[in-house]
């Protein structure tokens, strides 16, 4: 497994394509203020780190250098610095004291060993936060905690296809600025079961607007929550595509969530 690597390195060789591989558009960067980013309180003056773990152990989304390439852009506008793995070895207790979240961010199957999977639970229950992007409730399915923590696990999906999602939460800072409905393309997962008991749901899909969706006419899509530590979780079922990073709306989303999980 590599070692992390600054995004921004990442991103640079990326950009510069590896072997036939074209390069990837350039990513749409959110115009907003910094004022903009506000959320609940938190101080807006002070960055926090981001690890952004992207390692998969079974399907692997073609848009994850497409992800980190957003990530990497909006670091100034959402004020973080961030570092990007695919090294398991990076989740021991001294490394992940260096952030203030961790985001799965497109991670699938067993990512994590027990040794790593205890470093982790022991850093959320000291109050780490977490993100989850897409798959990554198709992550780490024998582990209750983890499942606890996302909110949700994947079960299946349809082909992707437009379909309208309902903002739930209309005054809630992640998604206060979003469109309602919000028409997109992506790919829609059914879960598991329904979070809701035990999540804010910010976002639910309209299963009425597209072919395929399982849970009927709850169909939570974004949700968040505190932690048994007293940290913050936020996951988005949403980001299967290249464009979708590309989507000022959901770069939106993304960093007003990741900015909620730092307590900003």
């Amino acid at each position: 497994m590599p070692s992390s690597r600054p995004l921004a390195a990442l991103v640079l060789a990326a950009a510069l394509g590896c072997g036939n591989r074209a390069a990837s558009p350039p990513v749409t960067a959110f115009d907003g203020s910094a004022t903009a980013w506000t959320n609940d309180g938190g101080d807006a003056g002070a960055p926090f780190s981001v690890l952004f773990y992207s390692r998969t152990a079974g399907y692997r989304h073609a848009s994850i250098p497409t992800a980190i390439a957003a990530f990497v852009a909006l670091q100034a506008a959402g004020n973080y610095t961030a570092v990007s793995s695919e090294d398991p070895n990076e989740f021991t207790a001294a490394n992940l004291a260096r952030f203030d979240v961790v985001v799965f961010l497109m991670t699938t199957g067993d990512v994590l060993d027990a040794d790593q999977q205890a470093a982790f639970e022991a850093w959320i229950e000291a109050g780490g936060n977490y993100v989850g992007v897409h798959s990554a409730s198709d992550t780490l399915h024998d582990w209750p905690f983890y499942g606890a923590l996302v909110g949700a696990y994947f079960v299946s999906h349809p082909d992707v296809q437009p379909a309208s999602v309902d903002v739930e939460a209309t005054a809630d800072p992640i998604v206060a600025a979003l469109p309602s409905p919000w028409v997109r393309t992506d790919e829609w997962y059914n879960f598991d079961i329904d979070p809701r008991p035990e999540v804010t749901v910010l976002a639910t899909v309209d299963e009425s607007t597209y072919s395929g969706g399982t849970m009927g006419a709850d169909h939570p899509i974004t949700w968040k929550h505190a932690t048994t530590g007293g940290g913050r979780a936020f996951y988005t079922a949403m980001g299967h595509t290249d464009e979708s990073y590309r989507d000022p709306l959901f770069q939106r989303l993304l960093v007003s969530g990741l900015r909620w999980a730092a307590g900003r």
